[in-house]
């Protein structure tokens, strides 16, 4: 069993930002309170049937608690117009060296088909955070280059996430860095990249 640090109160309260309207930030999504775990009793029913459940507790618990992240992450981004998806692509821009990449690279870089890529850069351009560009080293290729108002919005943006630890606040950074390392492992097996 694992200890956690204590648990912080996701409480609703105004953030207000110079000059901008207030904003709220409250935690999603809303609370199931169900009166058992539903995955242990999922778990206790495969063991019955199917034998070991350890694997299938696993996944399920990572595939629910992704869930449960990008709904936390996503309402904190939604004030800045950002979804999980586009802050990224905004993060890549801005640690590139000069504020711009191939449109395949940053597909590469996010691990998204892309389709998907096309759809987050198009969505950003929209809003005037990125601009799309020939690239002069490929005269078939396209650039997104990150705008000064896209810089700006990415930075407000990290602020939030920041204060609020990517709601990972209830681990300590010890438990953070195993959990990376063991999810590490099955990304090294699916070929993400290669191991050190």
């Amino acid at each position: 069993m694992s200890t956690y640090a204590p648990a912080r109160r996701a409480a609703v309260r105004p953030q207000p930002r110079a000059g901008s309207r207030s904003r709220y930030l409250e935690a999603v999504p809303k609370p199931l309170d169900l009166p058992f775990d539903p995955i242990a009793r999922a778990a206790e029913t495969w063991s019955a049937r199917f034998g070991d459940s350890t694997a299938m507790a696993a996944v399920t618990s990572i595939m629910r608690v992704q869930q449960i992240l990008l709904a936390q992450l996503d309402a904190l981004l939604r004030p800045h117009g950002l979804t999980f998806a586009r802050y990224e692509a905004l993060v890549l821009l801005s640690f590139s060296r000069d504020g711009e990449l191939p449109m395949r690279i940053i597909g590469e870089r996010l691990m998204v088909h892309p389709t998907s890529v096309t759809n987050t850069i198009g969505r950003l351009e929209l809003q005037h955070l990125v601009v799309r560009k020939p690239n002069p080293r490929d005269g078939r290729g396209t650039l997104a280059a990150i705008t000064p108002a896209g810089r700006e919005v990415m930075r407000r943006a990290t602020d939030d996430l920041m204060q609020a630890e990517f709601g990972m606040g209830r681990y300590t950074k010890e438990q953070l860095a195993d959990m990376f390392g063991l999810l590490r492992g099955l990304r090294v097996t699916a070929g993400d990249f290669k191991a050190d």
